[in-house]
């Protein structure tokens, strides 16, 4: 026995069918869609998906919902502004390594530009040295402009790890 619908609603999409779930969206490679005949060719958009309120998400494959995917080439995520992968590191981390220890070199070690990180390490052990006479105060006080610089550059997003890859927020 079959009851009458009191609230005369429409007929609901069968979820399980991804083309009725969503029929704006292109059909996922691999899983058949009933509205495209056999042979033919998904629509350029079908690479590039789009997630709620417009915004492209670069490079995701697609599998399974489009948007909703792991990326093997950005495997912490992408830009959301230029698509290019984003780092394991931390612009904050970085940037408050090398604000309060930035004379050992320990924002740059953190980061894998060990050369840069040496550098200041040893520009630190020269001023000490040199502190005995007026000149290490000068070499301190240099190193102290290029280490606050340099973490001012590391929270605003100007530097790259060793890999070349964009910081994370």
């Amino acid at each position: 026995m079959t009851y009458p619908d009191p609230y005369n609603s429409p007929q609901q999409p069968d979820w399980r069918n991804s083309a009725q779930a969503f029929p704006e969206l292109p059909a996922t490679p691999g899983y058949p869609d009933p509205n495209v005949p056999p042979g033919a060719a998904y629509p350029p958009a079908a690479a590039y998906p789009v997630m709620p309120y417009g915004q492209p998400v670069y490079g995701a494959p697609v599998y399974g919902v489009p948007g909703f995917g792991f990326d093997p080439a950005a495997p912490y995520g992408r830009d959301p502004y230029s698509g290019e992968p984003l780092s394991d590191k931390s612009k904050i981390s970085a940037g408050m390594l090398q604000l309060f220890l930035g004379g050992f070199g320990a924002g740059r070690f953190y980061l894998g530009h060990n050369g840069i990180a040496i550098a200041q390490l040893i520009t630190l052990i020269l001023g000490w040295l040199l502190a005995i006479i007026v000149i290490g105060y000068l070499v301190l006080l240099g190193l102290s402009i290029w280490v606050f610089i340099d973490a001012i550059m590391m929270f605003t997003g100007g530097v790259r790890d060793s890999r070349g890859y964009k910081l994370r927020n």
